[in-house]
């Protein structure tokens, strides 16, 4: 094992014994390793990233982090991230799918579990240094950027044909990036849960699902996170797009719902292939369509318009069919539950509760005209990745 790369993150201090400022949530790089450590030249380089969560929240802090021979950490400040409630860190060198044998040694931090990709890896402590263990890391990836999953918690409750429908978990103590300077959106963390699982029902109820599966093609119904560097993923904003196709490199309408302190939609930044960036406020409608055939400007057919309405919410029209509604709650905002409108006629009220910390979800849904609509839903995942259990 190299001296060098053993040097390579000291909590703190830089192997040079300058000192890294850590801020709340600050990024803190580690020193890369040099030659005698870094990949040779012309080797094929893979990326591997992990995740160190913390028994207890407490000042971000860094760890002393050693790598084996031949392989470095990935410069630059993104890919090292200190909160109160993890440390995540990127590194790069010949692939390994068996993984290689990362040491970390964090006086006075307790880690819970280490969080590679969706799997927690196993820990290894040192009988000889209670302040020091170990664990194997595989190295597979072929870019830092597909390393995303070790640093989000999702949950995926409908993939499926037609479909990509993902939930975001969000942890005031995990904040990174540009949340560390502005204040936590707890109304928007919240509300974009109540939002996306509405907009799901809508989506299935009215059949937009249904006919984008026979296409081919698919929804990605999705929110913002707040603990990635990779992915600036603000001001508080989520989706309901469209992919031309079965996944992100397919032409597509890529809504970008901006929330307000209410959590009340004010502004849709929406990004067409071949368009760039179109925007639409209240009351513009913003027309999704198929990229099948030469209609509309070589966009193809109509899949659905989407209008920000005046209390917050937002219509969703189908080409054909009656309109539906999300809406804003009985309180006049999107924060403690929503409305769902269909034809015209209110149809259901959704209020979700998630416990981020423990990994329960509840989604309570009441029928606004048919009691046979109510439901209760309760959602358990893992805590750390999101996985659903």
């Amino acid at each position: 094992m190299s001296t060098l790369s053993r040097r390579a993150l000291v909590a703190g201090a830089s192997a040079s014994g300058l000192a890294l400022a850590l801020p709340h949530s600050a990024a803190a790089e580690p020193v890369a390793g040099t030659a005698e450590s870094a990949p040779a030249a012309g080797a094929a380089v893979a990326y591997a990233a992990f995740r160190l969560v913390r028994l207890r929240p407490g000042d971000p802090a860094v760890p002393e982090v050693t790598l084996p021979d031949g392989y470095e950490f990935v410069p630059g400040d993104r890919y090292h991230v200190a909160s109160r409630a993890e440390y995540y860190s990127f590194v790069r060198g010949p692939a390994a799918p068996d993984g290689i044998e990362v040491s970390v040694r964090w006086p006075g931090v307790t880690v819970a579990a280490v969080v590679h990709m969706d799997t927690r890896l196993r820990l290894r402590r040192d009988r000889s240094d209670r302040h020091r263990f170990a664990f194997t890391l595989p190295v597979t990836q072929s870019s830092a950027d597909a390393n995303q999953p070790t640093l989000q918690i999702w949950s995926h409750p409908d993939i499926s044909p037609g479909m990509y429908y993902k939930l975001d978990h969000n942890d005031p103590d995990r904040v990174a990036g540009p949340w560390t300077t502005v204040a936590w959106p707890a109304n928007q963390a919240r509300s974009q849960l109540h939002q996306l699982v509405a907009a799901h029902r809508i989506l299935v109820d009215s059949g937009l699902k249904a006919t984008a599966a026979a296409k081919g093609h698919r929804w990605f119904v999705a929110g913002f996170e707040t603990n990635n560097t990779l992915h600036a993923d603000n001001p508080p904003h989520w989706h309901i797009s469209y992919n031309s196709g079965s996944d992100f490199d397919s032409p597509t309408h890529n809504t970008h719902f901006w929330l307000d302190a209410e959590a009340k939609n004010f502004y849709n930044g929406m990004d067409v292939t071949g368009l760039g960036r179109l925007r639409h406020y209240v009351g513009d409608p913003a027309r999704l369509y198929d990229f099948a055939g030469d209609a509309n400007g070589g966009r193809g057919e109509l899949v659905a318009t989407m209008t920000i309405r005046e209390d917050g919410g937002i219509d969703i029209a189908p080409p054909a069919g009656p309109v539906y509604a999300l809406a804003a709650g009985r309180d006049g905002s999107l924060i403690e539950e929503v409305t769902v409108v269909r034809d015209g006629s209110p149809w259901l009220r959704v209020a979700t509760e998630d416990r981020y910390r423990v990994g329960v979800m509840t989604v309570r849904t009441h029928g606004l005209s048919d009691p046979a609509d109510n439901d209760f839903t309760l959602l358990r995942y893992d805590p750390l990745t999101g996985v659903l259990v």
